[in-house]
């Protein structure tokens, strides 16, 4: 096997990017503290195509030194919107007909891996806050909450590596 290079991966530009049918999925970020977690969410969003994020609360928006760091230009091609509270940027989703989902741990969770999303929903997806998580508000405004299965002895997942887990198991079960 041979590595391949810049220009065999086919990359496609930022007109390219924004003209592109996107996977109907928005991510919420709900007071994230991390302007590397946030530069990560947008780089992962660039990777699948991902419609808009929501940035929320405390949340930092572009353009940030540190998060261009991690985001390494996404910022540029994905859309993004500010909101002062996350209920605002849940009530426009709702009325937008999109079906929300929460990322957290909660009694009658759906497991990730017994998630079956519809392809003709569109979903988002909100991730909380480091060490608070989702706040109990935004639960209670949810659809569904789903959580990500872990075996070890921690009960969290960094919320740049879970937005990662879930947008690619949402993403794999609607477009493939």
């Amino acid at each position: 096997m041979r590595k391949l290079n810049t220009e065999e991966l086919n990359r496609i530009d930022i007109n390219e990017f924004k003209n592109s049918e996107k996977t109907p999925l928005v991510i919420v970020l709900d007071n994230i503290r991390s302007l590397n977690n946030i530069g990560s969410v947008f780089r992962t969003a660039d990777a699948f195509l991902i419609e808009k994020i929501f940035l929320c609360g405390i949340t930092a928006t572009p353009p940030h030194r540190e998060i261009h760091k991690t985001a390494l230009g996404a910022t540029e091609s994905v859309d993004w919107e500010y909101f002062n509270e996350t209920k605002l940027a849940v009530e426009k989703l709702k009325k937008e007909n999109y079906k929300i989902i929460s990322i957290e741990q909660t009694e009658n969770s759906t497991m990730l891996n017994d998630f079956h999303p519809a392809k003709d929903e569109k979903y988002a997806i909100i991730l909380g806050n480091e060490v608070k998580g989702v706040e109990q508000e935004i639960i209670d405004l949810s659809d569904i909450v789903i959580e990500i299965p872990q075996f070890g002895t921690k009960h969290s997942i960094n919320i740049s590596v879970a937005n990662g887990v879930v947008v690619w198991d949402i993403f794999s079960k609607i477009r493939f």
